[in-house]
Formats: C-alpha cells, sequence, structure tokens
C-alpha cells in the first residue's frame, strides 16, 4: 500500500466516530497493540526531543525500505506513534520524504491535541523524516 492509501484508511477509520472521547480510545488502542520495543534499543539515542513525554523511534533498513519501531510512556502518545509507523514504516527513504501527512489534519488530531503534544507530534515526523534523510544520503 502507498503512504496516501494508509493514510485514506486511517481518515476513514477516524470519520466513524463521531465524539472525540470515541477517537481518543481508538488512539490507545493503537497504542495498546504497537509491539513491544526491544529495550536494547530503547536508548537516549532514540529518545526524541521535544516531546513532552518520553517517546523513542529507531530505524533500520530492509531490502531497501525503512522500518520503523516505536515507543511512548504516555498511552495517548504511543497511540499518535502507532499511527506515524502504520503510515511509514515499510517505505522508502523517498517516499518518506515526499510524503504529505494530511491524515495529522483531515482526522483532528491537529487541532485536538495539547499544544505540547502537537509539538511532539513533529518532532516525530521531523525526526523519522530525518531517518530517511540520512539513509538516503548513505545511498539505501
Amino acid at each position: 500500500m502507498t503512504i496516501n492509501e494508509i493514510q485514506d484508511e486511517i481518515i476513514e477509520e477516524f470519520s466513524g466516530f463521531d465524539d472525540w472521547m470515541d477517537r481518543y480510545s481508538l488512539l490507545i488502542d493503537l497504542g495498546n497493540e504497537l509491539p513491544e520495543m526491544p529495550a536494547d534499543i530503547k536508548t537516549d539515542r532514540n529518545l526524541i526531543d521535544g516531546c513532552q513525554s518520553k517517546v523513542w523511534i529507531d530505524a533500520r533498513v530492509e531490502d531497501g525500505k525503512i522500518m520503523l519501531q516505536g515507543d511512548s510512556d504516555a498511552i495517548l502518545v504511543k497511540g499518535i506513534v502507532a499511527l506515524l509507523l502504520k503510515v511509514l514504516s515499510g517505505h522508502t527513504p523517498q517516499e518518506i520524504l515526499d510524503a504529505d501527512l494530511y491524515f495529522i489534519g483531515q482526522t483532528g488530531l491537529q487541532e485536538h491535541l495539547s499544544p505540547t503534544r502537537s509539538n511532539g507530534l513533529l518532532a516525530m515526523v521531523k525526526q523519522i523524516k530525518m531517518y530517511a534523510l540520512a539513509f538516503q544520503a548513505k545511498g539505501i
């Protein structure tokens, strides 16, 4: 699936809920479904600066595609991490760099997150794009 196809699925899933409490519940469920991040990569090196809670994101390359893992100590933020990984993991560095992450606005996340969580979300996106840029620079 393309990044946009995945985003469209997420937008459709979120549009099924009129109440933001239900959407928050969906985020929490997504966070609970996120695979456990191994402790050996849950390090300061993978800690995202700019997040109020602790967020770790790690990237590696498999067959030319960036595979992402992530975690957070805050359950709602963990759901946001899960969404980002769902959209961006498994794509090439160029696809990630070119991605317009419109699902953030179209699901209402941008307007319903606190300013500190919104800043954290932007920091996560920035870090993932930096990983993509670094892998692309290495010719991966």
